[in-house]
């Protein structure tokens, strides 16, 4: 089995561009093969009305009920980057930024800072606050993975990060025994700017009239959490392929094996071909392989039309050599995990499209892979939990129930 996962290819009709969604401008031909060859239909991927997050997203992907498996975005985050966690961690997800002055953001992404990341991580791994250890770890391009490790934490705290530019926020503690972290949680964001400002990795980016990584934004406080293993859960042998920490993060807690990709960026410059190597090589040693693709959440939260359609025709290619070699039998569901419309340039409610075929699965009448498209198709209007599930069946993988 293999579950592709374009990142919020789902969107909206654009009136600039014939009143289109990406999906329905793009040339995709692998893509539409799917949709002709199996059965599609749309899907709410946490409930009708819900905005997914990437993270609570792929939890329901995989068959976990979000409501119940989701503590906070950190821990999954610290996964990702290799970094293992104890009970009483608690783990944030991290953007470098830029700010005006240590108070004010001025970019919240720090340029998409793409290099010197980990000599700015270094120089902030291994300080003490008070009774409780600093460690911190880069992630791809911007971000980065903090985790505070000490007694009497608690994630329950409120976020620094204002999500656009402007005053740095301070944590305030959500419950009476989360003082402690968001004071800690503070003083951190303030040694930051103190340790980063004059670093080496900022005075080259200020000379090159880059801008500075001079700050840390944590946000998506969370503690480790006991989630059963896809193994034992579904009986299966699983394997991501993904370039984004958060979700290489979310395979290994739920006990996928993670491949290594070089080339897999997470980003717009990632490399389409080698991942689809690298399925091909998974599926030979495992009985079910996820393939997630990010570069078009990118396109929709820059809100460029034409950029998604671009990227979407890059991962029609890349689908078209995994199907080339594909054995007939594998069972394949091409989805998104949310909707990133470029009206909106942010995640939305609207359901997504999703289409599933190989073995001898049903065919119904859907000819392409879009938003539209794939309404009427047979399959209807699923959940994002229902989806692996669905899979086994049509792979007959699935155990019956009852006599």
């Amino acid at each position: 089995m293999l579950l592709v996962v374009c990142d919020g290819v789902s969107d909206r009709p654009v009136k600039q561009f014939d009143d289109k969604t990406p999906l329905q401008a793009a040339r995709k031909p692998a893509m539409d093969a799917i949709a002709r060859n199996g059965i599609s239909g749309i899907m709410d991927v946490i409930a009708p009305g819900v905005v997914p997050g990437s993270d609570t997203a792929h939890l329901a992907l995989f068959g976990y009920d979000p409501y119940k498996a989701y503590t906070g975005r950190g821990p999954i985050e610290a996964a990702g980057a290799g970094i293992s966690l104890v009970k009483g961690d608690v783990a944030f997800r991290c953007n470098f930024a830029t700010s005006a002055d240590g108070r004010h953001v001025t970019d919240r992404r720090a340029g998409r800072i793409r290099s010197g990341t980990a000599a700015l991580a270094k120089a902030l791994s291994g300080m003490k606050i008070e009774d409780v250890d600093v460690i911190f770890k880069e992630g791809s391009e911007h971000r980065a993975v903090l985790v505070l490790r000490g007694p009497g934490l608690d994630h329950r705290v409120s976020e620094v990060d204002p999500h656009s530019e402007g005053e740095i926020l301070r944590s305030e503690p959500l419950s009476p025994g989360a003082e402690k972290t968001a004071r800690l949680l503070n003083e951190f964001v303030r040694m930051s700017h103190e340790v980063l400002a004059d670093h080496e990795v900022n005075r080259d980016r200020e000379k090159q009239g880059l801008p500075k990584a001079d700050i840390v934004l944590p946000r998506g406080a969370g503690s480790v959490g006991d989630l059963e293993p896809m193994s034992e859960r579904y009986g299966l042998r699983c394997a991501g392929v993904a370039g984004v920490t958060l979700v290489k993060g979310l395979c290994r807690m739920v006990g996928m094996d993670v491949i290594d990709v070089p080339g897999a960026t997470g980003g717009l410059d990632t490399d389409y071909m080698a991942k689809a190597k690298a399925v091909l090589q998974s599926l030979e040693t495992h009985d079910f392989v996820f393939l997630n693709v990010k570069a078009p959440d990118i396109a929709g939260h820059d809100g460029d039309f034409r950029l998604k359609v671009q990227v979407i025709e890059s991962i029609d290619m890349m689908l078209g050599l995994i199907l080339k070699d594909l054995h007939e039998d594998v069972v394949v569901a091409l989805t998104a995990d949310h909707s990133t419309p470029i009206s909106v340039k942010d995640h939305s409610a609207d359901p997504v499209p999703v289409t599933i075929s190989g073995a001898d699965s049903r065919v119904d009448s859907v000819r392409k892979y879009d938003e539209i498209s794939a309404a009427v198709g047979a399959l209807g209007r699923i959940r994002g939990m229902d989806l692996l599930p669905i899979m086994m069946g049509m792979a007959n993988r699935s155990a019956k129930f009852g006599a």
